[in-house]
């Protein structure tokens, strides 16, 4: 049971991801990218999805974190827009591997237009990547930890869930990412059992995302932001090492929110 108690150890060896192995969604670029490293550095044998970075560069990136932390690392390429694509990329993962303990579900896309302009295509598009796709890859991976007994989902969220950004306007992708966090909830306690379910909630993180907006938009950020910054990627590998790993053994339904204060004033 996922959240039973854990036999006492050094604080230390409980961030230890030594042995496990973790699936991460999005892992090519951005924060997924960060996320693949540090539970690569935290020991944990990861494998990770791409979908627009091409398989060269998906091969090389797993080629050089894996030369550089002694795990393995694998690139599959995979649509979280598919369950059934989804689903086959866990089952492989498994094979190749031999386990599976952690699913980072973080694959997602943003974009920026009023409410009033939104094609029926373009609302669809940004649920059927941030919404359902989270969603098929959790269902995937809880059918494998009910059947193994045990397993860790964290979902990639945003600040954009709980507030409402300017001066973008991005309606559907704060409705996704709202989505998601209660999704995660909900999921907390259907499957306490059997996996343990979080989310990260990211603020203004210094990624491609973000550096094609106009320069305007960026300083109204910074005024709004107490931390007074964007936030390096890198920053963000803490926490998913912390809910991966049994230094957070009794967390599950939480949202950690990760953004310089953002969120407070």
């Amino acid at each position: 049971m996922p959240l039973s108690k854990p036999a006492p150890s050094h604080v230390l060896s409980q961030f230890s991801l030594k042995g496990k192995t973790a699936l991460v969604t999005g892992g090519s670029r951005g924060i997924g990218l960060e996320v693949v490293t540090g539970l690569a550095e935290a020991g944990a044998n990861v494998a990770f999805t791409y979908s627009t970075t091409s398989a060269i560069e998906s091969d090389a990136l797993a080629s050089k974190i894996a030369s550089a932390t002694g795990v393995t690392i694998k690139a599959y390429k995979s649509d979280v827009r598919d369950a059934k694509a989804i689903s086959e990329t866990l089952a492989q993962v498994v094979n190749d591997f031999g386990a599976l303990e952690v699913v980072v579900a973080n694959a997602g896309i943003a974009t920026h237009i009023p409410a009033l302009d939104y094609t029926p295509e373009q609302f669809s598009e940004i649920m059927r990547v941030n919404l359902d796709g989270a969603f098929y890859t959790a269902q995937a991976a809880g059918k494998i930890f009910e059947k193994q007994g045990h397993g860790n989902i964290i979902f990639t969220a945003s600040v954009s869930a709980i507030l409402v950004n300017v001066p973008q306007k991005q309606m559907a992708y704060n409705a996704s990412k709202a989505a998601v966090v209660q999704m995660a909830r909900c999921l907390a306690v259907e499957w306490v059992d059997f996996a343990r379910v979080n989310c990260v909630s990211p603020g203004f993180i210094a990624t491609d995302m973000l550096s094609v907006h106009p320069e305007e938009w960026r300083a109204q950020w910074f005024s709004m932001i107490p931390a007074a910054r964007l936030c390096d990627p890198c920053e963000l590998k803490g926490a998913y090492v912390f809910l991966a790993s049994n230094a957070s053994s009794y967390m599950t339904g939480a949202n950690m929110v990760i953004d310089g204060a953002y969120t407070l004033p």
